[in-house]
């Protein structure tokens, strides 16, 4: 990618829930199901400890696809001469959009509240959508300095 760069801007998802947040809540859950089914046991329902135990196997598997989903970084690189994002994991850095600065457009849908429901990135017909770990006003803001940072771009001279 070509210097001077006009946005190099990292987009990463947002998970309220903490480490220690995590381990917590998977106790409370199993002290809840180890004394739902002491109760089932006692009254001689023996079937329903394997689904207490796979009621909680999938809140961990639920916690630990979206924490796998939360180390995804989105990058949105503009320079005079190209747009560019990319999506980087601790392995992986993976190219999904590349396009010429000159004829990069930047669209986007809104609701009644003028809330940016959608970004998009469009050239000849293709389409990539960005920022959507975004609130609606974060996503608003990002649109506004990425179509500022389209524009210096187009406007640079070497």
């Amino acid at each position: 990618m070509s210097r001077p760069l006009y946005m190099d801007a990292e987009i990463k998802p947002n998970r309220s829930l903490s480490e220690r947040g995590f381990v917590i809540l998977i106790s409370i859950i199993t002290v809840a199901n180890v004394a739902s089914a002491a109760v089932f046991v006692r009254m001689g329902a023996h079937y329903v400890t394997p689904f207490l135990g796979l009621d909680l196997l999938a809140v961990v598997i639920a916690f630990l696809a979206s924490y796998k989903s939360g180390r995804v970084v989105e990058r949105v690189q503009v320079s005079p001469a190209q747009v560019r994002i990319t999506y980087e994991t601790a392995k992986e850095h993976r190219v999904v959009w590349e396009s010429p600065t000159a004829f990069t457009r930047v669209t986007t849908e809104r609701d009644e509240e003028d809330r940016v429901m959608s970004l998009r990135l469009a050239l000849s017909g293709r389409e990539t959508a960005v920022a959507a770990a975004l609130s609606p006003g974060e996503r608003r803001e990002f649109a506004r300095a990425l179509e500022e940072a389209i524009w210096k771009a187009k406007r640079h001279r070497d």
